[in-house]
């Protein structure tokens, strides 16, 4: 098969290939890029492969970054852009399901391909815009058929994150994932527990927000896979539905949100807990918690000026999605009117800090005055109070005086 019109990505990366070759050695296009390309798919990261050693490869380009020069991997900075250069190579055994204990270089484009793990990422594309497809991963694309490149059980057994991979790649492309694959992920799926969950985390997250999420998440169902995943153990009924709450051509808008229906399905009561266990940032955790926590008020209420206030109106938006993806009620006016007639949206708007009470009302810090101010600040939210000093001032002293 041959590419009549190379995606702009390869065309602009075309004068680091000619120049390898120029040098005496191969090189190709490599990965998901060449599949993406091949699929008219948006292209995200263009990989090269080449048969010249790493040392090789820094003699050849000017500017050169060794970011990972033990796995083969060098970065060249040319041609207007950033490229990581791999030399092929084979890897011995797998230490812990996830790295191998060392590579070897070697010449040969075959022999790199072979590690590869499955047939629709293991196509090589040269200069003139062949392709280069030594396990029938053309015919693959062509099925909508996820394989495995080689022996399914040792592609799973050299690196664990592959079923997962294999789950994202199943929700991003619409594919159906090949008989014997998908038993060997099912037979492997324990050794998930001896990836690190960060990695799980970004392969899970990458599924979550897929077109073909609910094809995705079926798989995994269906695997058992879910048990050796952080707080999703005996989740079968519960992700069951998750995946089928929502109408049929639903996506999520966010991570933040997707985790959110995910919590919301399992119904975790510590969504900052569960978060932790996922190794997620706390920042994340505080996102997600608080979509969790908009959404279950909104079961039972109306939104109101102070609960989007608290949580803000993208929440507010993120909740509502969820909830017209089920058919629920919801009141995006509602939402930005609220937002609207709010004067102050964070309380560093408001003109009167502790700092002013200290210095022109003489007042001392303490829970007397936090509690004061806390009032100012739900007044305000609430419409009762300008957020001018002499209003606000007048405020305190009635108060004080109460």
């Amino acid at each position: 098969m041959k590419l009549n019109n190379l995606p702009s990505e390869f065309q602009k990366a075309l004068p680091i290939l000619k120049k390898i070759r120029q040098a005496g050695y191969e090189a190709y296009f490599v990965g998901g890029s060449v599949r993406d390309a091949i699929l008219n798919r948006p292209i995200h990261d263009v990989d090269i492969a080449t048969s010249s050693y790493p040392e090789e490869t820094k003699q050849i380009f000017n500017r050169t970054v060794d970011i990972g020069i033990e796995h083969g991997t060098v970065l060249v900075l040319e041609a207007g852009g950033e490229y990581e250069i791999t030399t092929f190579r084979t890897e011995d055994v797998y230490v812990d399901y996830r790295r191998p204990q060392s590579v070897s270089f070697v010449r040969s484009l075959d022999e790199d391909l072979k590690r590869r793990d499955f047939t629709v990422n293991a196509f090589a594309l040269d200069e003139t815009g062949t392709v280069i497809d030594k396990f029938n991963g053309l015919d693959d694309l062509n099925k909508h058929l996820l394989r495995a490149v080689g022996v399914p059980s040792e592609r799973f057994n050299e690196d664990a994150l592959r079923i997962m991979r294999g789950f994202r790649f199943a929700a991003t492309l619409d594919f159906t994932i090949e008989t014997e694959t998908f038993e060997a992920m099912k037979s492997h799926a324990p050794l998930l527990e001896k990836i690190s969950v960060e990695r799980s985390f970004i392969e899970f997250d990458k599924l979550l927000l897929a077109p073909f999420w609910k094809k995705g998440l079926s798989v995994l169902i269906d695997s058992g896979a879910y048990d050796y995943l952080p707080n999703l153990a005996d989740s079968y009924g519960k992700l069951q539905s998750l995946r089928d709450c929502f109408s049929k051509d639903f996506c999520f808008a966010s991570s933040e949100q997707a985790w959110a229906a995910l919590l919301l399905a399992l119904d975790v009561k510590d969504p900052k807990e569960f978060l932790k266990k996922w190794k997620t940032s706390s920042q994340f955790q505080k996102d997600v918690s608080a979509i969790v926590a908009f959404y279950r008020y909104r079961l039972k209420h109306e939104a109101d000026k102070p609960l989007i206030y608290k949580f803000g109106k993208e929440c507010a938006y993120l909740v509502e999605g969820l909830r017209q993806a089920q058919g629920l009620s919801v009141n995006f006016e509602r939402i930005e009117q609220l937002d609207q007639e709010l004067t102050i949206h964070d309380k560093h708007e408001i003109v009167v800090n502790g700092g002013v009470l200290i210095k022109e009302l003489g007042m001392k810090p303490g829970p007397k005055m936090g509690k004061l101010l806390k009032g100012v600040e739900e007044a305000i939210v609430l419409g009762d109070l300008a957020n001018n000093k002499a209003d606000i001032f007048n405020y305190i002293k009635e108060m004080m005086n109460v």
